[in-house]
């Protein structure tokens, strides 16, 4: 094939496994050729012969959410366009409130590197990552001194409160609540700490009892809000923690002859996929940009170690967007 394209062997390596060195002419020029000699490179052969295996470990604590699908994807789309392939490991275990440890078996020279989401390392993962050399990027909970790609939470949380504040509303309650214990509780607890931060700077009072715990699918929120929702002594409106609990609560009130958003108004996190036919007001994270943007900070440190002119830390912005699901507070 070196022969037929009129380089090196060497250029040929470096033309076909993407690293620099190789002009762009002779690159075009290498994979033409290869293309025409229908050449497939021994992914066994080139894992020996460079120390690489070309696949990136992705950690996720489900895999049957759609947050998480929806990032995996991105990834996915993203590590292949630049000749990387993606192994899953799904850490849920059993009951919603635990999660399966990362271990040695699952990375040790099956993967050059790491991406997390939305998992919170324990000290023993990160040594073991450490450890192994790999590099890794996190989405969603930072992992110390890796860089990490994710929303400002507090401020998007803060966005949704104040859009019921700004409609008149008072009495505003909040599901997305969760044990302490759950094993991704980051993301929970931050944003429940600046729903409740946002109703003290605007002087509104948190009523516990309109504060629900939730396993944050749309199933849950419409149970957990049920019994809130039928009583007289209710708020006039629901922040979200996550749009599929969103969409839990409307069809909660729908099933209890209470309009939306006459009667209650609703709004969510994230602009998940039924969100705009379901005409739900919400706070955008664009999800998969960040995955993108994962895998390209992770890329870049396979290409280069030593290159840490990146960002350690890529808050990626959220925007309100307004739809039938909230009104102003009842009179």
């Amino acid at each position: 094939m070196a022969r037929v394209a009129g380089v090196s062997v060497a250029t040929v390596s470096r033309a076909l496994r993407g690293l620099d060195r190789v002009s762009p002419q002779t690159r075009r020029r290498v994979l033409e050729v290869a293309e025409q000699l229908h050449y497939v490179a021994s992914p066994t052969a080139t894992s020996l012969a460079s120390g690489r295996t070309r696949v990136v470990a992705v950690v996720a604590p489900f895999l049957t959410r759609w947050f998480f699908a929806t990032l995996v994807s991105a990834i996915e789309k993203e590590l292949r366009a630049h000749g990387h392939h993606v192994i899953l490991f799904d850490l849920e275990d059993d009951t919603y409130d635990q999660r399966l440890p990362l271990t040695q078996n699952m990375l040790w020279k099956r993967v050059d590197g790491v991406i997390s989401l939305n998992v919170p390392m324990t000290d023993d993962e990160v040594a073991l990552i450490d450890r192994l050399g790999l590099p890794l990027v996190a989405i969603g909970s930072a992992v110390p001194g890796r860089p990490c790609v994710r929303i400002d939470d507090r401020a998007t949380m803060r966005t949704a409160v104040e859009h019921l504040i700004d409609l008149g509303h008072r009495r505003i309650g909040y599901i997305g609540d969760v044990p302490r214990n759950v094993a991704h509780v980051e993301t929970p607890q931050t944003r429940l700490t600046a729903f409740r931060e946002t109703m003290e700077a605007a002087g509104l009072p948190v009523v516990e009892d309109w504060v629900l715990g939730s396993d944050w699918t749309a199933e849950a929120a419409a149970a957990d809000s049920a019994r809130l929702l039928c009583t007289d002594h209710r708020p006039t409106a629901i922040v979200a923690a996550s749009d599929e609990m969103a969409i839990g609560v409307r069809e909660s009130a729908r099933r209890l002859d209470l309009e939306v958003p006459r009667d209650l108004s609703v709004i969510g996190i994230d602009d998940y996929v039924l969100s705009e036919v379901l005409g739900l007001t919400t706070v955008r994270q664009d999800v998969a940009e960040q995955g993108r943007e994962a895998s390209r900070l992770l890329l870049r440190a396979l290409s280069d170690p030593a290159d840490t002119s990146g960002p350690s830390d890529l808050v990626m912005p959220t925007v309100l967007v307004v739809r039938d699901s909230t009104g102003p507070a009842p009179a």
